[in-house]
């Protein structure tokens, strides 16, 4: 039975829920491709280990992991098939999350990755690099938490073209929208989505709309071919939201959410905004409450087609899915 080797650089929440994933679906992997994945490489912020005959990553203990072993020395020497790349975000520049994949698909590796970084700012080289090696580029975890947004427009809507994009795509906003407009106070509904477990310490790239920029970038890059990176993106967050807003929209029958927007102007040039609107009933907007999340792609053969995430579930492990699911696409195209 074939090997797949796999180099998981950061192992955080969704490595991890993605080592367990790996581990419960492995007779299905078997049976279905003939091949057995094995993770060989795992580096985080603190070291690394290297295993040729493969780890086990969910018992890995802080110290098993070699100081003197990073990221770049495994991408670049590594014996290893798919780079799983799962750093944190960078939305200011997407490093270094980008220099791992460079280097990875100039080896001549898959890669796979959750991080919306490099997709914002690089993903034009990227993809092209990935197509010049022969190998894949593949993120479907970084818009909507592994929801099908790019294997939906890869493998369904074939031969039809992406004219714009639409979405609520940053749970903490539209959590602290809902929870506002119920009658909490930003900072009582900050504390009560870090209590649920999806809110970041500091959400301050959540609450200034950078995080939602990040993921528009990313549609419009992927599915629009717009060349966009996140300072071209009109942002506006929900600072400036108030409770009196809130209730206006109310009593009309409206919701204020964060949405994105994505098209081309008239003259080719893209355009990308992301602002607190007043959305009415009838609006797949309107019912995307609490830490629902949604993307509407407008397309020239068949419409609208919107994909919905619905609430956050601590059990599941969206993010994680995205990687899975990438992982397998690789099995079955490239193997």
């Amino acid at each position: 039975m074939d090997r797949l080797r796999i180099a998981l650089v950061g192992c955080g929440n969704v490595g991890r829920a993605f080592v367990r994933m790996l581990e419960g679906r492995r007779d299905l992997i078997r049976g279905t491709y003939g091949a057995d994945p094995v993770i060989t490489s795992v580096v985080t912020g603190h070291g690394g280990v290297v295993r040729e005959d493969g780890i086990d990553a969910a018992a890995l203990r802080a110290e098993d992991l070699d100081p003197a072993i990073d990221a770049l020395s495994v991408i670049d020497a590594g014996a290893y098939d798919v780079l799983v790349e799962l750093t944190p975000t960078n939305i200011r520049s997407g490093q270094p999350a980008t220099d791992h994949i460079r280097h990875a698909l100039s080896r001549g590796r898959h890669v796979v990755t959750a991080n919306k970084g490099p997709v914002a700012w690089f993903y034009r080289e990227l993809r092209d690099l990935a197509a010049e090696k022969g190998v894949a580029f593949l993120h479907e975890s970084a818009v909507l938490s592994g929801a099908p947004v790019f294997n939906l427009s890869r493998e369904t809507l074939i031969g039809c073209r992406v004219t714009a994009v639409r979405g609520i795509v940053n749970t903490t906003t539209n959590f602290v929208l809902s929870q506002m407009r119920d009658g909490a106070s930003l900072d009582e509904a900050l504390e009560e989505g870090r209590r649920q477990g999806f809110v970041e310490a500091d959400p301050s790239l959540d609450l200034d709309g950078w995080d939602a920029a990040a993921k528009l970038c990313v549609l419009m890059n992927v599915l629009m071919d717009a060349r966009i990176t996140p300072p071209d993106i009109r942002r506006t967050g929900i600072r400036g939201v108030t409770a009196e807003d809130l209730a206006a929209a109310r009593r009309s029958g409206g919701q204020v959410r964060l949405v994105c927007r994505g098209r081309f102007d008239e003259d080719g040039t893209p355009v990308g905004v992301v602002e607190p609107v007043v959305v009415e009933p009838g609006d797949v907007a309107h019912i995307t409450e609490g830490t629902m999340s949604f993307v509407t792609l407008t397309t020239d053969l068949m419409g609208d087609i919107s994909i919905i995430e619905h609430a956050h579930e601590p059990e599941i492990d969206h993010p994680a899915y995205g990687v899975f699911c990438d992982v397998l696409r690789i099995l079955r195209s490239y193997r």
